[in-house]
């Protein structure tokens, strides 16, 4: 077994070429058995095995540093860099991060979650390197779902100017969460699939030994490649941008991986390193339908993921959204290569010429959607809540400056669980609540969320409604009507009132239900604009308020409540409960709830607080 050898980060090193292709297989193996009982990112890790492997045994990450985009793909370093046992704790409260995470690790240098920040960061790397007067290397590890972010290009542009010393590998396994889209995804794939280039490269391939003869000779057949390759390839995108390309190459090949690697490094100049890989590779089911497998909750290894079809908010907004726009021929769906994950796959089908996936662009598709609004259209942007503030820019200037009908569908608003910090959606109402002529909703319960769509979809104005992951854990009715700023009486009592939004309507009716106590509950359905009229009434009863939110308290419902309280000269006491001023990391989100004092038995004890 020679994943036993395999204990502290340059173990690797020890290891004979045979000896780490046994290692990858045994790494498949054991990635499949913790992710299949744990959860996380399954197919992403099982594609980059030997890529990893060949990392690790060529540099040498005491020192040299490395940042994997998005970092969903880093079990293998983890797995390498002495945190194996670990691994039964992955993703749990307190236990292995599914991400880099400096605190778990010295050989962890960045923290990544969100896409195409790789190359940025290590240009940094490399330059504080330089001005330092330091020796190492520096290596971005990014998908071509990713490389196709403008954050990207702006720094491939950058460092093809300036030259800095680095070398990033793009793995290219023609897939982000769902399939990749867009002029360089189809470059790549036209250049990792131009047979009669990979023909030449194959007979000339860098096999050479490191010889003077045989740098010589690499040089000279360089020489050859390259001009084979102006007249086989119809562009050379990357060396334009002033990088030295190599690739593409064979990312399952460990041996032909660690010789370019070896010699990518001797290479001054930024070096971009093209790698062929298989998502899923291993694992029948995941290469099969390698999206399906992107992010998993526990399943049977043996079987495989079961087709079931959840009510959840995600399924319930791809069903209204194609019901309603087989009437509403204006309905357009945009997505940023989400477009399983957001509920669209059935819209795309149904309606392909009405839907856009942008690939991993949320700056772009925000202005995209605003310009169609212009024309006359109504879209309606579906994207994860924590991946719209990448377009918070777009969202001020070019859609809630003009007033542009646009509609954004958050999806995983509040806590998502176990993805932890970066992907936690509880920023959203803070920022989006600050930006004139921006208005807010959220369903209390999965039907409600019909009648949100439908309302919003007859406006004229920004509008964004909040759901979050999953589905309800209590049963509620339903709002009938929805009137612009108005919120529903969903309890009437004495004593204490409470406002709750969202998820925490929920929530809140199940202790005032379980407990018989004698309070008002009301839904939020509109955070922005608030029910002034409703705060009046508040007011004027002398109720002690408590407001409740899945979001940070800073910015939140809660704040933006008591302001308005304020100029009503408001005397009594008030409880905002939400997320405290931090990032919330990863757990099950009742675990979560628990530790942040959001859960059942929390809002009991205050509201009995404000009671007395």
């Amino acid at each position: 077994m020679q994943l036993e050898k395999i204990k502290e980060i340059n173990d690797i090193k020890k290891l004979s070429l045979k000896e780490k292709q046994e290692l990858s297989e045994e790494i498949r193996e054991f990635l499949i058995e913790k992710v299949s009982k744990n959860g996380g990112h399954l197919a992403s890790n099982l594609g980059i095995v030997e890529l990893t492997i060949s990392l690790c045994d060529v540099f040498d990450f005491t020192k040299d540093k490395i940042v994997f985009d998005v970092g969903h793909q880093s079990y293998v370093y983890k797995i390498l860099t002495g945190r194996k046992e670990k691994f039964d704790t992955l993703r749990k409260y307190q236990g292995l991060r599914g991400f880099p995470y400096k605190k778990e690790s010295p050989y962890d240098y960045f923290e990544t979650g969100h896409s195409s920040t790789s190359i940025s960061t290590t240009i940094g790397m490399a330059r504080a390197r330089d001005l330092k007067k330091e020796n190492y290397n520096v290596i971005s590890v990014i998908g071509d779902g990713s490389i196709s972010n403008g954050m990207s290009l702006e720094a491939i542009n950058d460092i093809g100017f300036n030259k800095t010393k680095l070398i990033i590998i793009l793995n290219d396994n023609g897939m982000s969460i769902s399939s990749n889209v867009g002029g360089i995804s189809s470059y790549l794939s036209e250049l990792s699939l131009n047979e009669k280039y990979i023909k030449l490269k194959n007979k000339i391939k860098y096999s050479l030994d490191d010889t003077k003869l045989g740098n010589k000779s690499f040089k000279i057949i360089s020489r050859l490649k390259e001009g084979a390759k102006k007249f086989l390839v119809p562009s050379k995108y990357f060396e334009d941008m002033g990088l030295t390309y190599i690739g593409p190459i064979d990312g399952h090949n460990i041996k032909e991986i660690e010789k370019v690697l070896r010699r990518a490094k001797k290479v001054n100049d930024p070096v971009i390193i093209h790698v062929v890989t298989k998502k899923g590779k291993g694992y029948t089911p995941a290469e099969n339908y390698p999206s399906k497998y992107h992010g998993v909750s526990k399943f049977d290894k043996n079987i495989g993921i079961e087709n079931k079809v959840d009510n959840t908010y995600s399924n319930e907004f791809g069903r209204v959204i194609t019901k309603l726009a087989e009437t509403n021929k204006n309905i357009v769906a945009i997505t940023a290569a989400m477009k399983d994950g957001v509920g669209l796959k059935e819209f795309s089908k149904k309606f392909p010429d009405r839907f856009f996936d942008v690939g991993i662009s949320e700056e772009h598709a925000v202005t995209l959607a605003a310009g169609m609004s212009t024309s006359g259209l109504k879209p309606i942007f579906a994207v994860y809540s924590t991946f719209l503030q990448r377009g918070f820019d777009q969202i001020i200037h070019d859609v809630c400056m003009q007033n542009s009908n646009v509609l954004f569908a958050l999806d995983r608003a509040g806590l998502v669980g176990q993805d932890g910090e970066t992907h936690q959606g509880i920023f959203d109402l803070s920022y989006l609540s600050i930006i004139p002529n921006m208005n807010i909703l959220s369903p209390k319960c999965i039907e409600e969320l019909e009648i949100l769509l439908k309302w919003s979809l007859k406006q004229n104005f920004p509008i964004a409604i909040r759901y979050p992951r999953g589905s309800d854990e209590i049963s509620l009715k339903p709002i009938k009507k929805i009137n612009l700023g108005c919120w529903e009486y969903l309890v009437k009592g004495k004593n204490l009132t409470i406002i709750a939004t969202g998820k925490m309507v929920g929530k809140a009716y199940q202790v005032i239900k379980e407990n018989n106590l004698d309070v008002t509950l009301i839904n939020a359905v509109f955070i922005k604009p608030l029910d002034k009229k409703i705060l009046k009434e508040i007011v004027k009863r002398k109720d002690n308020i408590l407001t409740i939110e899945d979001n940070l308290i800073n910015g939140g419902m809660g704040n933006n409540i008591l302001l308005e309280l304020n100029k009503l000269n408001y005397k009594g006491n008030i409880k905002i409960l939400g997320f405290n001023d931090k990032f919330i990391e990863q757990g099950t989100i009742e675990e979560l709830f628990k530790k942040e004092h959001l859960d059942n038995e929390s809002i009991k004890k205050e509201i009995y607080k404000l009671i007395k």
